[in-house]
């Protein structure tokens, strides 16, 4: 059951973390502007984040089981939707489809690692699961890339996979056949769920969705609505880099989107989940609030040194946005949950809402490019990486991370 998560974590990731690749193949194949581009990002997170909240109720109500074919069904949906009919209206209505039925997996698998690990195992098999989340999200735009490289070309000696993605999908279209994989994938992790016996799941305070009352007495508090900015800001801050980065070194560089393009938004999402291992080191010895000032600080240095370096800084640069944006999520999540004192479930629910970020943020920018140029678009992340930054200043959790205490002198101890 352990491996089953796992491979759920896998398979999330990777229908969720290929939008930026194929970015430029979607503006360059169906003649959009960067605007109409971005409204992508956007129907794939306003449905993840509109759906996190009543996905708690609906797994309340029906149990995991259930719930999670249903949402790999609607995976199975979206991505076979623009298989079977890439166009831009139809990859609108699939990505809405598909972030639906992911949001709704999030939600019911983390219960389910809790219960089939053992909750004495639950805080390493969380972190495993977003090793391999990040797993995938490296090898997802190398699939891409892998793809797209070998349907241009025409030799009878390819594998049979690539013989029937050929005659499935048109041959001005070779970037399209990622979504058969996506398809596959989704489907065969309905017929795996089906036969797999779940463990009956008791939800912990923190994992039920909560009452109404409990987000009315929620929505009342400032501090809860700075934290859902920040959870939006950072959400936009990670979905803006990697969505858009590819298109910048195409337009400003001349940079092979399939090649270098999709190498570059690998690099991203594998750094971003290298960068949690460093983070749990830095968290153990530093405030959290420390660390997520530096943090920032160095994603706006690789920042600027992304939009306004040479090509060849650029191109390594965007990547190590990643690095340090690693540590934002936990650390933001962790300082939230500590600075209230009840209703913990609920307040997750609402964090999660601010999934949301990663819908509007991207179109934000796409705007601001089609106006401006990409370069300036792109420069709207300094805005919400300065708020992810502020909270490092501002906040003031009721319980602070515990990090190493060093022995000064015999009988004495200082942090």
């Amino acid at each position: 059951m352990v491996g089953l998560v796992f491979v759920t974590f896998f398979v999330i990731s990777l229908l969720t973390n290929i939008l930026g690749p194929v970015v430029p193949d979607i503006i360059s194949s169906f003649q959009v502007s960067l605007t109409a581009a971005g409204f992508l990002a956007f129907a794939f997170f306003i449905a993840y984040g509109v759906m996190s909240i009543p996905a708690g109720f609906l797994v309340e109500r029906f149990t995991e089981k259930p719930v999670m074919v249903l949402a790999f069904l609607a995976g199975t949906l979206g991505s076979l939707s623009f298989a079977l009919f890439p166009g831009y209206r139809v990859a609108i209505i699939s990505y809405f489809t598909i972030g639906a039925g992911m949001a709704v997996l999030q939600v019911a698998i983390n219960p389910l690692l809790r219960v089939a690990g053992g909750e004495e195992n639950y805080a390493f098999n969380s972190t495993l699961a977003q090793l391999v989340f990040g797993s995938a999200s490296f090898i997802s735009p190398r699939i891409y890339s892998y793809l797209v490289l070998n349907l241009k070309g025409t030799s009878d000696s390819q594998n049979l996979v690539l013989r029937i993605l050929r005659r499935l999908t048109p041959a001005d279209l070779p970037w399209a056949s990622i979504y058969w994989i996506f398809a596959f994938s989704a489907l065969l992790m309905v017929v795996i769920l089906f036969f797999t016996r779940f463990p009956r799941i008791l939800h912990t305070a923190d994992e039920r969705v909560g009452s109404l009352d409990m987000y009315r007495s929620l929505s009342r508090q400032r501090v809860v609505w700075l934290y859902f900015t920040a959870m939006f800001a950072y959400v936009g801050c990670e979905q803006g880099t990697a969505d858009w980065m590819s298109t910048f070194l195409r337009q400003y560089h001349g940079l092979d989107p399939h090649t270098t393009g999709a190498a570059a938004v690998s690099w991203f999402w594998g750094l971003l989940t290298a960068g949690c291992l460093v983070g749990m080191l830095l968290l153990k010895i530093f405030d959290s609030r420390r660390v997520l000032l530096g943090a920032c600080a160095g994603a706006l240095f690789c920042l600027s040194a992304a939009l306004f370096g040479p090509a060849k800084i650029s191109v390594i640069a965007f990547p190590a946005i990643g690095l340090f944006a690693s540590v934002m999520w936990p650390i933001v999540v962790s300082l939230a949950l500590n600075s209230v004192a009840e209703f913990h479930g609920s307040f997750s629910g609402i964090l999660g809402t601010g999934i949301i970020g990663g819908a509007i943020v991207p179109v934000i920018i796409g705007r601001i490019g089609d106006y401006a140029g990409l370069r300036s678009g792109l420069a709207f992340l300094y805005i919400t990486f300065g708020f992810v930054l502020s909270v490092g200043l501002w906040a003031k959790p009721i319980i602070s991370n515990a990090t190493i205490r060093l022995k000064k002198a015999p009988g004495e101890l200082v942090d």
